[in-house]
């Protein structure tokens, strides 16, 4: 099993690779749709499995499941982004949900993911800045979340395995923490799953390849939006609803 020092390392790579610094917090889901030749979809893929990726014959895929919340499927993409960029074997991998995966390659990944989304100098400084010098609080455990964008249960492993929260404490803080962060004035939009009518969509790669077609002509209308709808993408072929109310007067 790779070690932490060289799982932070990789992360802070990629994170360079893409256009992004070292410490800040990050918006995996604009970075992603940016990578060359990847198709990201957002599917509902039940209670078990929290995404996949599969990088064969040319097709680079990640799916993620749109049933988790916000700050989870987040986590997820970053581990799929482990596959895709780092896991030596070819195919496809489809991910548990559990924190506590029994293969090293998953174990890696989700490590990588935690060290993705928030590095290791700036997790260590962040919780210096919340917390002084005392152990952190819910209200404290909260804010490192609403600060890097992971889920309760992502930011609590990440906690316990660098040992700043006991593993025996992990039920104190477990309940609780939507209303936690709605009484801290944070929006509670990390601890819930993505709207219905947005849970199934597609970007990225196929999205690109139907509008290349599109510009040149080489399919009609309506098959352009077949290749659409099945995609998921009816708000591009029928147009999103104008939003209620129109210009804002201040």
């Amino acid at each position: 099993m790779i070690d932490k020092l060289e799982l932070n390392t990789k992360a802070q790579e990629l994170r360079e690779l893409l256009g992004e610094d070292v410490n800040s917090p990050v918006d995996i889901f604009s970075l992603t749709q940016q990578i060359e030749g990847l198709t990201l979809v957002f599917y509902p893929l039940g209670q078990s499995i929290s995404g996949m990726c599969i990088r064969t014959n040319g097709v680079k895929l990640i799916a993620v499941n749109s049933l988790m919340s916000y700050g989870r499927q987040r986590f997820s993409l970053a581990h799929e982004l482990y596959h895709l960029y780092y896991d030596e074997s070819r195919g496809y991998n489809v991910c548990s949900k559990s924190f506590d995966p029994k293969n090293d390659t998953e174990k890696c990944a989700d490590q990588f993911a935690s060290y993705f989304l928030a590095p290791y100098r700036s997790m260590r400084m962040a919780v210096k800045r919340v917390c002084g010098e005392r152990k952190p609080r819910m209200g404290d455990i909260v804010a490192l979340e609403q600060y890097f964008g992971m889920s309760h249960q992502a930011m609590m492993w990440r906690l316990i395995s660098e040992k700043i929260v006991a593993r025996e404490e992990a039920d104190v803080f477990g309940s609780g923490v939507m209303a936690a962060a709605r009484m801290l004035g944070y929006d509670d939009k990390l601890y819930r799953p993505l709207a219905v009518d947005a849970q199934k969509r597609t970007y990225g790669h196929y999205i690109k390849q139907v509008e290349a077609l599109r510009e040149q002509e080489l399919v009609s209308g309506g098959k352009l939006d077949e290749l659409l709808l099945e995609a998921y993408r009816d708000d591009i072929v029928f147009g999103d609803e104008e939003e209620p109310g129109g210009d804002a007067v201040d």
